[in-house]
Formats: C-alpha cells, structure tokens, sequence
C-alpha cells in the first residue's frame, strides 16, 4: 500500500500540485472567515465549504469548472437552512436527510456538474449535524460558506490555474437503460436504502454522532458501480480509518486542540487527502480520519472514545451500503467490468486511428486527447477489476485472469503512447507497411469488443523502425487479450 502511494506515477506533477493549491486554498478561506470574525463554527463551516469546492469541482473546461464553483451555494444554502429548522424535529430531519441522499446521487446523471452538486449539498447537510447548526447561526454560516467558496475559487482559477484542456471525465458509470436500469436510479435508491439502515442502527450507537454512519454509506457508493466494487470500496474505508485513529491517537489526541499545531495537522491532513485521492482510497480515508480528529480536538470534545465510536460507525455505514447493494437492485461485477473494457478497447482503436491519421500527414488528426481519455478509462476498468483482485478474493483463477487483462490493457496504453509519440515527430513518414500496421490493429479491436476474439491472430516478426515497433507490440498485446476474454463461463474473468 506504501509503495502505491508513494511509487505511483505522477504525470505534470499534477497530484502534488492538486494538493499544494488545496492547502493554500483552504487555507485562504479559513483565514479570511477568521479576519471577518467567524466563531469557530463558521471558520470550520468555510473549511469545509472549500474543501468540497476544490476537491468535487471535475468539470472538463475551466469555464465549466468555474460554473460548477458558482452553483454550489445554490446546492448548499437550502439545505443547510433545512437541517438548521429541522434540528429540533428528529423525524423529519432524518426524512429531508435521506431525501438529500437520494437526490444527491440521482444527480450524477447531468455528469461530473451534477456529481458535484450532489456533493455539496449533501455534505452541507452532514456538516450542520456535525456542528449542530440552529436557525440562529445561518446568517453567519451563509457568510462563511460564500467568502470561503470565493477564496477557493479565487485561488482554482486566479492565483494558482494550472488546469487548461483537461479531457472529458470517464462518467462513474457507462450510461445505459431507463427507469432502474439506469446506473444513477439504481444507485440512488440503493444509496437511500443503505443509508437509511445505517441512519437507524447509527442512532442506536448514539444519539449524537449517528451521522457519521450516513456519511460513511453515501461516500462508498461515491465512484462505484457494481455490487463488487461498492464491497471492497467499504472495506478500503473501514481499513482507512482503523489506520487513521490509530494516527490520531497519536498525533490529534495529544495536540488537545492547541491552535498551531492542530492547523499545521489540518494542513498535513488537507494534503493527505488531495495527494492519496487518486491512488488510494485506504490513503485518503486515513486522512480524512485524521482531519475528523482534529476538528473534533479545536471543539474541545476530542476523546479516545469517540474515535472509537467514528470507527463503529463507520463499520456500520458500509455494512449498511453492503446490504442495499447485495439486496436491492444488484448489479454484477461482470456486466460493469465488461463494459468499462469494452469502451477501453474502443478508445485503443479510437487512438491508433487519429495516430495513424497523423503520422500520413492529416493537419486536423490529434491522437492526444484520445491518450488522456484513456488514461481515464483504464482507471475506471482498474477500479470495475479491483475486487477480483483482492487478496480476499478466494477465486484464484479469476483474480489471475484479471490481473492479466489488467497488464494487457496497460501494455496497449504503453504502446500507444509510445505510437503517439512518434506520430508527433514532424519527421516521421507514413509508408504501406504503417498502415496495413494500422488496419490490423484496428481490425483486432473489432474482434474483440464484437464477441470474435477467436479470429485475432498473432503479429509476425517486431520490426525495426520505431512506430511499426509500437503497433507490433500493440497487436501482440490485443492477441494476447483474447485468451482471457474469450473465457469459458465457468472460468470467465468475473463472475455473474
């Protein structure tokens, strides 16, 4: 786990310096709650707002991400005035909240802008049940979660904008059907269930921090989209946390809520999260832990005990999201995972085509885009293939057959990568033996994602020059791919 973290590939730089501008933002934000004359609720309140601004926001222009920024207090505000009145009417509070889950995640059937929005205004609900918010404090908290969504996004598009073309981002899930059979209805009626069971048996382990368990319920469907990948992204987080309450045993507790040294944790924390997002979910549920901790400690009620109460509670928010996806409209690992391979596949056909149209000399043909959606959907088939192999996963052949579609997949991003390259040299040329190359590999393609894997054959010899050596290799991997997709049922990648 150390060694994804710290081993894994960072292109640009760019989760160091995703985390850096989440510090430095947050950082604004607090501050400038601070110089305003926030309390302490309303300078935690910002903190929070933009966190949430810096780290949902995945529009993929600039100008979308800074639309997305502007209506997230549209999202939020309602709702923190809704917990707020209803913090005395514990029915119909806990009723709103789930109705907040439900819509929450039905919203990401508008994309990575509806994802966000869900987001936001469901966390606002969680954070006025963190702080106990009272119709009192709204005005100040209104002020907070403004200045604070301006600070950050002063800083995301002003001081610190780094992001200039980004590719379209792979949707949590592919698209598909209507009514339940749509990805987002399904979940959202899953997500409601698992948090409804997690609300009530939260509430049992107690009246005041019943919440966390909803909390817990709504963040493992966040990012999941079978039945396989909502269970292991549970136990990532209960693993994180174990993780970190141990940390905060051993940094937070101490601390007892001094000023520095709990900002310089929060800082430390704040980092964590933003540079172990994309890597680790174990990572950045151990920091997000370690940040609870710490807030906990600047209100003055940080124990040991509640620590291990956030732990049941977190315990009882996966089980929760565990039941509602084991029993209420399942879907199986294998249609998901088939189809993020599927659409993987065809974007490798996608690439070789734009590079090959690049390399005969087309002014228009761009294969780099192509790369980068990709990258993309390579991490959504790693994230579909991550329960087959787990370590606990008793299904020797499978966790084998999919840890090799896994190195397959990386071998045709390798390869087209290094083809993509080479179509960039201005000196490169384009003879008959390049685009027979070319059709081959595309043709392997359409083999595969059209159910003939049979009649993808193996390369010949690898030649010489540099761009037929890349679309050699890629036919050999493409090849290669159809033993493992071409699996008998009894011993297919996964299971039904």
């Amino acid at each position: 786990m150390l060694k994804r973290v710290f081993v894994a590939a960072d292109p640009g730089r760019t989760r160091l310096r995703f985390a850096a501008r989440a510090v430095l933002g947050i950082g604004l934000a607090v501050a400038v709650c601070g110089l305003v004359g926030q309390p302490l609720a309303g300078q935690v309140t910002g903190g929070l707002a933009a966190l949430l601004a810096l780290f949902t926001v995945a529009d993929a222009t600039v100008r979308g991400q800074a639309v997305t920024t502007a209506l997230l207090p549209v999202a939020g505000l309602p709702v923190l005035a809704a917990a707020a009145v209803l913090h005395d009417f514990p029915v119909a509070r806990d009723l709103v909240f789930l109705a907040v889950v439900g819509a929450g995640v039905y919203a990401r059937r508008w994309g990575p802008r509806g994802h966000s929005l869900g987001v936001f205004a469901f966390m606002t609900f969680f954070m006025a049940q963190f702080l106990h918010t009272t119709p009192g404090q709204l005005p100040a908290l209104y002020a907070a979660v403004l200045l604070s969504v301006l600070s950050a996004a002063a800083v995301r598009f002003g001081l610190w904008c780094y992001e200039r073309g980004l590719p379209p981002a792979a949707s949590p899930a592919p698209p598909a059907g209507a009514g339940f059979a749509r990805v987002t209805t399904r979940q959202a009626v899953q997500a409601t269930a698992g948090a409804g069971f997690a609300l009530v048996a939260g509430q049992l382990m107690s009246g005041q921090r019943w919440y966390w368990a909803v909390g817990a319920t709504w963040w493992v469907f966040v990012n999941t989209a079978s039945r396989g990948e909502t269970l292991v992204r549970g136990f990532r987080r209960v693993l994180g946390t174990v993780i970190g309450i141990g940390l905060g045993f051993l940094a937070a507790v101490p601390v007892h809520g001094a000023a520095a040294p709990t900002a310089a944790l929060v800082a430390v924390a704040v980092f964590g999260i933003f540079y172990t997002a994309a890597v680790s979910y174990t990572w950045m549920m151990l920091w997000v832990t370690v940040l609870a901790a710490s807030l906990y400690g600047l209100l003055g009620v940080l124990t040991p005990g509640l620590l291990a109460l956030r732990l049941a509670e977190t315990g009882v928010g996966a089980l929760g999201a565990a039941l509602a996806v084991l029993f209420v409209l399942p879907v199986t690992t294998h249609a998901t995972t088939d189809a993020w391979i599927q659409r993987a596949l065809r974007c490798v056909h996608a690439c070789t085509a734009e590079a090959a149209a690049r390399l005969a000399g087309s002014p228009t043909a761009d294969p780099a885009p192509r790369v980068a959606e990709l990258e993309q959907l390579l991490g959504r088939v790693r994230l579909s293939v991550a329960p087959l192999v787990h370590p606990l996963n008793p299904m020797l052949g499978r966790k084998r057959r999919a840890r090799r579609v896994l190195a397959l997949l990386d071998d045709c991003a390798r390869e087209i990568r290094g083809l993509v390259a080479v179509a960039a040299d201005p000196v490169a040329s384009h003879d008959a033996r390049l685009a027979a190359a070319c059709r081959r590999a595309e043709t392997a393609v359409e083999a595969l994602t059209e159910g003939g894997s049979e009649q993808v054959h193996r390369p010949a010899e690898a030649p010489a020059e540099p761009a037929l050596a890349h679309l050699h290799g890629l036919e050999r991997a493409l090849a290669e791919l159809a033993e493992p997709l071409r699996a008998p049922s009894g011993s297919r990648l996964v299971g039904a």
